[in-house]
């Protein structure tokens, strides 16, 4: 007596090529977006210590 043949999903292996493009293009958009970030912050840096030099801030609180 035959029963109705239920097919099973065949499990693949990890594809190799894929992961390491899948890893590179995660690994450049996260190293984008932190550059970005220091660059920021280096530019933040860098207009406080023009702003110090010129005079018009201080980081001394004056006596009254």
């Amino acid at each position: 007596m035959a029963g109705p043949r239920i097919t099973h999903a065949t499990l693949k292996g990890p594809n190799v090529v894929k992961e390491i493009i899948i890893g590179m293009v995660l690994g450049s958009a996260c190293a984008t977006v932190w550059k970005m970030n220091q660059w920021n912050e280096k530019k933040k840096v860098r207009s406080f210590y023009d702003f110090l030099e010129k005079g018009e801030i201080g980081v001394v609180v004056e006596e009254e």
